[in-house]
């Protein structure tokens, strides 16, 4: 189906953080498949251990116990100090088991409409629920009538939570993303998680954190509420956790662990051998080596990067972001600048129209970094003063 406007490259094989296409011109790629190979491309430990599995065992149903499946539960909770997860295919699949745990938190509390409070901007994903739930009207034209049951607020403003708290009964729950990344790569004010721990725990709602695009280690921590301190009552994970096997995970603690029981949610493929083999791959690879600690770090060289070329460059508004989820704003939309990089053989998204978006692999290194550098400034210069 006509779903895509595709770009005109077809990509063959990779190494580290280069692709190569089929008439083999070299690509460094800024973009990870949207966030999704956090290890790059044929990472050797990672494509032995998927190997090795492929020979052991694919698939088993969720019937049965998975061993791999227990491993990659514990290993996450272990990271994150949450204590149940349920495994799916995707970063929608995880957004929609916590709307549906939501929804069930707040029936079995006596409140027969729950209601979960979502941001402008926000990206949940593109089934019916999580449609609903995105804060974008051009990724829901077409698909009316949206599910109902979600109330809209503008993203870091506690003041709006608080207006919703005082005059709606029948929330149930708060469901944001740390980093807005189709939004634009929009962090909020320091305390706006916190903010929002606080007024959850007021209400007895709960607090879900879609960290499909930001977490495993993407923002130089496993999760980028752990630059806050707040532990959610549920988490989402998917993107970044398989290194491009598909793989999502739904995390519940406190008052939302226990939410679910036999026969109230499930999934086909969700946590088999293969996906867990991936996840549990990534997570060792990433907690033995200094992966976070770089995110971190070659995430401030490039913003550095990116601030000292572009300085005075008019049109020109803002760099933002957290450790290797970059984006670089302009004051006119800018989606031309994705066909012109790729040209120079660099891969770039544009997203919100005017912000470049960039989420390049862990292990992307410095030089690496500095190519990058010296391919996109020059690009947005020309851009924006031609």
């Amino acid at each position: 189906m006509n779903t895509y406007a595709r770009l005109p490259v077809a990509f063959v094989r990779g190494e580290g953080a280069w692709l190569w296409d089929a008439e083999g011109k070299r690509y460094l790629d800024g973009l990870s498949g949207i966030a999704v190979n956090t290890l790059g491309h044929a990472h050797p430990e990672f494509t032995a251990a998927l190997g090795e599995q492929i020979g052991r065992l694919i698939h088993c149903s969720n019937v049965y116990q998975v061993q791999g499946q227990e491993l990659l539960a514990d290993k996450l909770c272990g990271l994150s100090a949450m204590q149940e997860v349920f495994f799916c295919n995707s970063g929608c699949e995880a957004n929609e088991a916590a709307i549906k745990l939501a929804r069930m938190f707040g029936h079995q509390r006596g409140i027969e409409i729950p209601s979960i409070i979502v941001m402008e901007k926000s990206f949940h994903g593109r089934t019916l629920a999580t449609l609903s739930a995105t804060g974008n009207r051009k990724v829901q034209a077409g698909f009316e009538p949206l599910v109902k049951g979600f109330v809209r607020v503008p993203y870091d403003d506690l003041a709006a939570i608080e207006q919703v708290a005082a005059h709606n009964p029948d929330v149930v729950a708060v469901l944001v993303e740390p980093i807005q990344g189709e939004g634009g790569v929009r962090t909020p004010d320091a305390a706006y998680l916190q903010g929002l721990r606080r007024i959850c725990d007021q209400q007895g709602w709960l607090l879900m954190l879609d960290e499909v695009q930001c977490g495993i280690g993407r923002t130089g921590k496993w999760f980028a509420h752990q630059h806050t301190g707040i532990l959610p009552d549920v988490m989402t994970l998917a993107k970044g956790l398989g290194s491009g096997v598909p793989i999502g995970a739904c995390l519940a603690a406190g008052k939302a662990a226990g939410t679910f029981q036999p026969g109230n949610h499930g999934s086909t493929f969700g946590g088999n051998p293969l996906a867990c083999a991936a996840g549990l791959s990534t997570l060792d690879i990433i907690g033995r080596g200094e992966l976070l600690a770089h995110a971190e770090s070659l995430g401030q060289f490039i913003r550095q990067g990116f601030a000292d070329a572009l300085q005075g460059v008019n049109g020109l508004k803002a760099i933002r972001g957290q450790g290797l989820m970059i984006g670089v704003e302009l004051d006119k939309p800018c989606s031309d600048l994705v066909k012109l990089a790729l040209a120079q053989g660099l891969l770039v998204n544009v997203t919100a129209d005017n912000v470049i978006r960039l989420l390049p692999p862990l292990i992307m290194s410095r030089d690496e970094a500095r190519q990058l550098l010296d391919i996109l400034c020059p690009l947005i210069k020309k851009f924006l003063q031609p």
